[in-house]
């Protein structure tokens, strides 16, 4: 067993990370911790995490790591899987700045998005997923995982992490996983062996043309290559529009007539920056939390 450490610059919370949903992750209980299992960024494999809190700092024991294997790999991946590569109390002030932001952080004290494990992963979740509910999507997921990824054990549970790339394009046929699936599947594989996934390139290129590029898979269309960017890359300020259920919260929250339009969603970010993707996830998460709607249009 391996372990490291991270120590969050500002405010954290591991039970509101480890009860986060995305994608197939729907936990409805937390025993102190988090467990993890997927795809390195590097393809070659993948690992179980367990993640717990020490004397302020987030713990990390990796299984099922290689003999030599980059532990300071697996921990930079997990740092962006659940936002500790930023410095939170930028974010913090933000927050405190905006009267319809500051009571929903209140709410959620040490919430931060919490992100596909990659975007090879995130892909791959969009392609399945599509056209189905996200209880059905997670459980072929979830068995799909455990019958051609890897389980291991995490803290006392198995878990199951989705296959690599290479292990994929092995796969003919799944139990409950459509041919076309499949086969869009295959794509993603073939993309992320490419390096179309490379989380640097995702993250810091031209918004258009990173959906170009996405968008040129199968299976992969507007929505999915937005999910892509938001939610799998670590940026934590890219430009927020075209998203209806931000748009219906927005337009409650800050007393608009209406759901907001794009315009309004990017004219009322601006006072995000430079979280503005941290801060759209939160208003997503946690504005049930705040009954009090006492913001106003800026």
């Amino acid at each position: 067993m391996t372990t490291f450490r991270i120590t969050p610059r500002g405010t954290f919370s591991l039970a509101e990370a480890a009860m986060f949903g995305v994608g197939h992750r729907a936990e409805s209980t937390f025993d102190g911790t988090m467990r993890l299992a997927f795809s390195l960024d590097d393809l070659s494999t993948q690992v179980g995490v367990a993640l717990t809190e020490a004397d302020g700092d987030i713990v990390g024991e990796v299984s099922g790591l290689p003999p030599g294997g980059d532990v300071e790999a697996v921990r930079a991946q997990v740092a962006r899987i659940v936002s500790l590569d930023h410095d939170a109390t930028g974010y913090e002030g933000v927050a405190a700045a905006d009267p319809v932001v500051a009571p929903v952080l209140a709410a959620a004290p040490g919430l931060r998005p919490v992100l596909f494990h990659s975007p090879y992963e995130a892909a791959a979740w969009s392609v399945l997923s599509l056209r189905w509910g996200r209880r059905q999507a997670a459980a072929v997921r979830e068995r799909f995982a455990r019958e051609h990824g890897r389980v291991l054990d995490v803290a006392g549970q198995q878990v199951a992490a989705f296959p690599t790339p290479a292990r994929l394009l092995e796969i003919e046929s799944s139990r409950g996983v459509p041919e076309v699936k499949m086969q869009r599947l295959h794509g993603v594989a073939k993309a992320a062996l490419a390096g179309t996934f490379d989380v640097a390139t995702l993250r810091d290129a031209d918004q258009a043309d990173a959906d170009a590029a996405l968008q040129a898979i199968p299976g992969i269309g507007p929505f999915s290559s937005a999910l892509i960017r938001f939610r799998a890359t670590g940026a934590a300020d890219l430009a927020v529009d075209r998203e209806r259920n931000l748009a219906e919260i927005v337009g409650e929250r800050y007393g608009l007539d209406g759901p907001a339009t794009d315009d309004d969603l990017v004219r009322l970010a601006e006072g995000w920056r430079p979280f503005r993707t941290w801060v759209a996830v939160l208003l997503r998460a946690a504005s049930g939390r705040v009954t009090d709607h006492s913001g106003k249009a800026a």
